[in-house]
């Protein structure tokens, strides 16, 4: 060109163009870690803070599904993303599936994988949400199916040789230089450059067992390639895997380390029951004096309570997190949409705000505590660190709460008065409060735009139908969605108890009339306005990052009748017992009945609707007698009726009803033993400290008797993950006890004594500490030998002394605490608090003995 100076200007112009219409305003840009290890953007020299999800549509299973299902994946991308944004997320990660995304020498391929990935990173920028990027995965594409024929380099070495060979290793240095280089076409800058991008790790879980000098070498390497590119801010590590490299990895020239934390393990396929606030009581780092030896910041790329179905738990991680000197974390990881119905993606694993609301919920109360609450700020220890600066955490409620001047958020039913509801901007919800009463199970938002107008986002009905982490399938729905009109009522003295409502979303005509604050209500989005103000709010308005009329939400997805029921195991003769369902139907249900079996008449229950989907009946406690009560439920429209657990259509009087399966229940008197472990029925509901390839389960004479035999060889094994651990000689395996128990907790009072059956192993006597542990997460155990014969033990109820829990199911990484310490040591043991057993090898074996074999053969405790 002629004129370079007009050049450069219309390059300038164009930049700023782009740079305004990206949503990059509020981008900060630079950011560095000062010599504290905090990172901080260079404009303000404030704190970063940031709190999301990982999510991975554009890549390997997710994308591989949106395709077989019919979906656009960036048009599933504008869906999640909006719903990133309503929950209050400011940061996204993911580890890229290299191996889709490049050749075996690391040059980068631009394809499908990449253009969705962009248009994600695109989306994001419009929401101003910042991005975490790792550019290596090191993976298959395939999980959960088989890998697909891929042609990256790490298809061709795996992880292990990424690490070692120098053909591998000159691969990465080569698509590490390409990738950060790689221009997105949607925005028109480089990803080195781009606003949005906080910082950079390597690589997602490397695992390195090489000699430290190696290592060193490898992560310089790595960092080089990155540096040379003109990229210059923070770039992190990987340092919660082989931590005892720690040093060697900040030698290698990095700025910060990046950790997970599964404090309920990983793959238990069915959900955990039980309090799991002392799982996640303390992220302790042994080895931070390291990191702040190095001036390293510190962030989170993956978290979750897995398997876990209950919304109270993350604000309690992420206080933890903030404890520890956390700046940022990311979740693993968010359901796309389209994929929640069937949770294929990471069955261990589910969050979406649609499927999973409370859930959803909870994960946005903790983006508030990471920018809330300072870090390295001491909140205590469970059970006395459950309300912290405006923070509620409550196991027995099932709740998440944020009670601040502007900002009221819950996941559950709740009493709390709002600490000042004359600054209420935001509303946050599920079930009901002091504010708004509403009887569907989908999440709901009210956000102040002015003195008297609101904008409420009503989402649909969810209902979990099926387990949903256990064995899935794109053919197998583990929830629906169901649109239907509910009652609300809205108490807000902004708007008074007389307001209007305007709906605002696309092909959204319902009209609906307020009567002392109480309306009907179907899922959307509305303009509340209070009686008398004439607003200038109209659906093409911003908000935030939103537009006022956006609204996505899944379809109507019940084309049959499910009734969810989980059945109580053991219950009291005499004693009233309540049947709670959750029952979902395509049509209008006229009935809903519970039918005792057995040939009496007059014994079918109606049940009664409460909320939502759930109903309820009571068996009278006379016809609540000892033996096995078995029933049916029965589901009745205004054409059809049908019967389960069978889920057949009819009922069971009818003579050709020929699947006559009913829910079973088994009745003891008050008096019976009540059993806390029973091999037979237990052995797939245990957790283990590690599990042993020679543990089994052997049938014993007796009928419905066996015996679970668990043989240790080493009771303290190296760990390669943290060559520095301290040596624990300990195995432990933990009984899960609501389910089990739970209709029984109150007649436990009377009980005085635990009845063991079992024997040792190796022809010799073994020491055993057996444990019952409370809701609060205290153990209360003795160690007894147990002797080559089998027999019944006997330990009396008032001989239990505390004693340590050792935290289970084991979290990961591994260098967290083994035990969990609860520091109310005066109190003694309440049999209507317990949750959980644990039966461990270990405590009191001499030192001469720990290397020794030791084996144990359970056959059942009871209490009586």
């Amino acid at each position: 060109m002629k004129y370079p100076m007009i050049q450069q200007a219309l390059k300038f112009f164009i930049f700023l163009l782009l740079f305004f219409q990206m949503g990059f305003v509020s981008a900060q840009g630079g950011v560095y870690v000062d010599d504290q290890g905090v990172m901080r953007w260079e404009s303000s020299k404030e704190e970063i803070k940031g709190f999301g999800v990982n999510y991975t549509t554009p890549f390997a299973h997710a994308y591989r599904s949106a395709i077989k299902l019919g979906i656009n994946p960036l048009e599933a991308i504008d869906q999640d993303v909006y719903h990133f944004a309503r929950l209050g997320f400011d940061l996204y990660r993911v580890h890229v599936w290299d191996t889709e995304i490049s050749d075996t020498l690391g040059n980068l391929i631009f394809n499908e994988h990449l253009n969705a990935f962009d248009y994600l990173l695109k989306k994001l920028s419009e929401r101003n949400i910042n991005y975490v990027i790792t550019p290596i995965a090191y993976w298959g594409n395939g999980w959960p199916e088989p890998d697909e024929l891929t042609p990256g380099f790490a298809a061709k070495y795996g992880k292990d040789a990424c690490l070692t060979n120098p053909d591998a290793i000159k691969a990465q240095e080569n698509y590490l230089y390409q990738f950060l280089n790689h221009v997105n076409p949607y925005t028109g800058i480089a990803y080195k450059d781009d606003p949005r991008l906080i910082a950079v790790e390597v690589s997602n879980e490397p695992h390195h067992r090489e000699a430290p000098e190696k290592v060193t070498d490898f992560v310089r390497l790595m960092v080089n390639s990155i540096r040379k590119t003109g990229y210059k801010k923070p770039i992190f590590y990987n340092i919660s895997h082989s931590v005892h490299l720690v040093n060697d990895y900040f030698k290698g020239g990095i700025q910060g380390g990046t950790f997970q934390w599964y404090p309920t393990g990983l793959g238990y396929q069915r959900e955990l029951s039980g309090n799991i606030l002392p799982n996640a009581d303390n992220y302790l780092i042994p080895f931070d004096k390291d990191i702040k030896k190095y001036k390293g910041a510190k962030l989170v790329y993956e978290f979750d309570a897995a398997d876990v179905g209950r919304s109270y738990i993350y604000p309690a991680m992420a206080r933890s997190f903030r404890e520890a000197g956390i700046q940022i974390a990311t979740h693993f990881a968010y359901d796309p949409m389209f994929l929640a119905y069937a949770n294929t993606e990471y069955n261990t694993h589910y969050m979406n705000l649609a499927y999973a609301p409370q859930k959803a919920l909870s994960l946005m109360i903790s983006s508030e505590v990471f920018h809330q609450i300072p870090m390295y700020k001491d909140y205590g220890a469970y059970p006395d660190n459950t309300t912290f600066d405006g923070f509620t955490v409550n196991y027995e409620q099932d709740l998440a709460l944020l009670n601040i001047d502007n900002k009221f958020y819950y996941t559950n039913n709740n009493t709390a008065t709002p600490v000042n509801e004359s600054a209420l901007e935001h509303i946050a919800g599920y079930g009901n409060s002091a504010l708004i009463t509403y009887e569907g199970t989908g999440a709901y938002f009210l956000d102040k735009l002015e003195n008297g107008v609101w904008r409420l986002e009503v989402m649909p009905d969810a209902q979990i139908v099926s387990n949903p982490y256990g064995r899935n399938s794109l053919q197998k729905e583990v929830a629906v969605i169901q649109w239907n009109q509910r009652s609300m009522k809205i108490n807000l003295k902004d708007i008074g108890n007389n307001f209007n409502i305007i709906p605002l979303n696309k092909d959204n005509h319902y009209k609906t009339e307020v009567n002392d604050g109480n309306f009907m209500i179907t899922p959307g989005v509305y303009l509340l306005t209070k009686s008398g103000i004439n607003s200038n709010w109209d659906a093409q308005s911003t908000f935030g990052n939103i537009k006022l009329y956006e609204f996505h939400a899944p379809e109507n997805s019940v084309r049959k009748t499910y009734v969810v029921h989980e059945k109580v195991e053991t219950a009291i003769a005499g004693e009233p017992l309540t049947i709670n369902a959750q029952i979902v139907s395509p049509e209008p249900i006229v009935q809903a009945q519970v039918s005792v079996a057995g040939g009496f008449r007059g014994r079918a229950i109606d049940m009664q609707w409460k909320h939502g989907f759930t109903y309820e009946a009571i068996i009278p406690g006379e016809q609540i007698n000892p033996g096995v009560l078995s029933y049916y439920i029965i589901v009745k429209s205004k054409d059809k009726t049908i019967t389960f657990p069978a889920e057949k259509e009819g009922l069971p009087s009818q003579w050709d009803f020929y699947n006559r399966e009913t829910y079973n229940v088994n009745i003891r008197s008050k008096e019976q033993p009540v059993y806390l472990f029973h091999a037979q029925e237990d052995r797939n509901y245990l957790s283990a400290t590690r599990w042993l390839n020679n543990s089994r389960l052997i049938p014993l004479d007796a009928l419905n008797e066996s015996e679970f035999q668990v043989n240790v060889e080493e009771l303290f094994r190296v760990d390669p993950e943290n060559l520095n651990a301290p040596a624990i000689y300990d195995y432990t395996i933990k009984n899960y006890l609501n389910k089990k128990i739970g209709n029984y907790k109150k007649q436990l009072i009377n009980k005085t004594k635990l009845i063991l059956k079992a024997r040792s192993l190796n022809e010799k006597p073994v020491l055993l500490q057996i444990a019952l542990i409370t809701k609060d997460g205290a153990a209360y155990g003795k160690t007894i030998e147990i002797g080559a014969e089998m027999q019944e033990y006997e330990i009396l109820l008032k001989d239990l002394q505390k004693v340590n829990t050792v935290t289970m199911p084991r979290p990961y990484p591994t260098f967290l605490p083994y035990y969990f310490v609860n520091n109310n040591n005066n109190k003694d043991i309440d049999l209507q608090e317990i949750e959980g057993l644990q039966f461990s090898i270990g405590p009191g074996i001499s030192q001469q003995k720990r290397s020794e074999k030791h084996g144990v053969s359970l056959v059942s405790l009871m209490l009586k």
